[in-house]
């Protein structure tokens, strides 16, 4: 079991959300949240029925935004909120993203700026911790709140739309009757509120960001691999040049090419290593480091977006009262997700040029190519080196993903919503193109060991001899004759 992630007055970290959508760990509000809940509930309570009008709460939304609600009515409208907001399409969002959402909303009401009942928010912790997740479609959101996806969400919490539960599709009246759990009551403004989040785009992009730290740390890897492959010249990993520019993802980098490194044959006096090497080996640390600059920014883009109070209106204990705002605009998030999948392209692009050098190398000279090997490896080993074919096709498509999404919402609801993020979109894309970086990442660190292979093997550094030995184990439980894909799934597991 999994430590609990408590929902704390501090608020919580991308990591929490990764262990509660991956985890499946529990979910607890501290008793400070819950106070905090319940007091920027009391201001709603207390505005409700007031003359002045206030969006969201005694008034229609969008282009009817100074049109009142009559208070008789006002209940029956939070239910027709939510269900006329459930318009999304598409195959149905992966139930980690769904739980990434949920815990979103939950940590974004817990400042008390939503003006949710702590009703509503203990029953998404609940429905959390009792694995009754809401059927969301991928489709529907622009990123001036995830509108749509949020409402698919809302619908389960007031007993419609469907759930899963332990791997069944059910109606959500029933999903949340089997764990013991009852639908709320939408009031006043919890409707707006329960809809008007990010949870989709925050919560999604916490996984993304995470995935993208690890493919930092592959990115380097497969480059010592093809140094090692190649008898290159660590000698633009020395620390010296972090220092000169004193970039923190560059100086990272460096740092951990050289720690794989450690003990390698390529430190040896007698090794004859080029004097300098191509750009794609030499700037490698100033790539990767870019790249991992724009994952920490990615990551803190995530962690503001996720603490914030991002709803319109936002609640304000303190003064008794409630402001129209435009939080709900997650224009950092979407930007730094943007250029995440600008840095990755980057990435890609020096480990494409980087398994040219060793296809050069393996095809150039006749004897490599049978020197020494029996029958079995003959069959396997042309099949396994050709790979650059296929990465080259997946760095065109990475390259044309990495064109900017943020900047194309059209204007919406007659002109009042005349901009937009499209984050979740924008969040989405970066997962594609950070899929297509692993493959191409693992294709090279495959090319590398397999040079070693036909070439013999030297003293490797202490952290690509691992990798190595990894994937030469992961290779040898392979049935012979095995296909290039089922070659690449087997380095892509060992090396994770």
């Amino acid at each position: 079991m999994t430590d609990p992630v408590l929902v704390g007055p501090r608020g919580i970290r991308p990591a929490d959300v990764v262990r509660t959508a991956r985890e499946l760990a529990r979910v607890e509000l501290a008793p400070e949240v819950e106070a905090t809940i319940a007091a920027g509930r009391a201001v709603v309570d207390r505005l409700v029925a007031g003359d002045r009008l206030i969006y969201g709460l005694n008034t229609g939304l969008g282009h009817l935004r100074d049109h009142r609600v009559p208070l008789d009515v006002l209940q029956r409208y939070q239910r027709q909120m939510i269900e006329a907001h459930a318009s999304g399409i598409g195959a149905p969002l992966d139930t980690e993203d769904v739980r990434a959402a949920m815990l979103a909303r939950v940590s974004g009401a817990a400042r008390g700026g939503s003006g949710l009942t702590l009703e509503a928010v203990r029953l998404l912790v609940a429905m959390l911790n009792a694995g009754v997740h809401p059927i969301v479609p991928s489709a529907g959101s622009v990123g001036a709140g995830d509108l749509m996806h949020m409402a698919a969400i809302a619908l389960v919490m007031i007993g419609e739309g469907e759930a899963e539960r332990g791997g069944e599709l059910l109606p959500a009246a029933e999903a949340l009757a089997r764990a013991g759990l009852t639908p709320i009551e939408a009031q006043p403004k919890e409707g707006l509120a329960l809809v008007a989040s990010n949870g989709v785009a925050i919560g999604a992009g916490a996984l993304v960001a995470d995935e993208a730290q690890r493919l930092a740390r592959l990115a380097d890897l497969a480059c010592a691999l093809s140094l090692e492959a190649v008898s290159g010249n660590p000698g633009p990993f020395d620390e010296a040049a972090g220092a000169a520019k004193d970039i923190p993802g560059q100086v990272a980098a460096a740092a951990a090419v050289r720690a794989l490194l450690e003990g390698s044959y390529l430190h040896d006096p007698a090794t004859v290593v080029s004097v300098q090497d191509p750009l794609s080996f030499r700037v490698a640390p100033q790539v990767n480091g870019a790249y991992r600059e724009q994952v920490t920014a990615a990551e803190r883009a995530v962690e503001v977006e996720l603490n914030g109070i991002g709803d319109n209106p936002m609640v304000l204990i303190e003064r008794d009262t409630l402001i129209s705002n435009g939080n709900f605009q997650p224009v950092q998030l979407a930007l730094a997700f943007d250029t995440l999948r600008t840095g990755a392209a980057h990435v890609a692009m020096i480990s494409e040029r980087r398994m040219n050098k060793l296809t050069t190398i393996r095809f150039s000279d006749p004897a490599l190519m049978l020197a020494g090997l029996p029958d079995d490896e003959m069959a396997r080993q042309p099949r396994r080196a050709l790979v650059q074919y296929a990465a080259a096709a997946l760095l065109a498509e990475l390259k044309h993903l990495a064109a900017p999404v943020s900047i194309h919402l059209p204007p919406l609801d007659l002109d009042v919503e005349d901009h937009g993020t499209v984050a979740p979109s924008v969040v989405f894309t970066t997962r594609r193109a950070l899929a297509l970086l692993d493959t191409i990442l693992t294709c090279e660190a495959q090319m590398a060991i397999d040079l070693m292979d036909v070439q013999g093997v030297p003293t490797l550094g202490n952290g690509t001899r691992t990798a190595y030995e990894s994937v030469q184990a992961a290779w040898s439980r392979l049935p012979a004759g095995g296909s290039p894909a089922s070659f690449v799934e087997a380095t892509r597991a060992a090396l994770r």
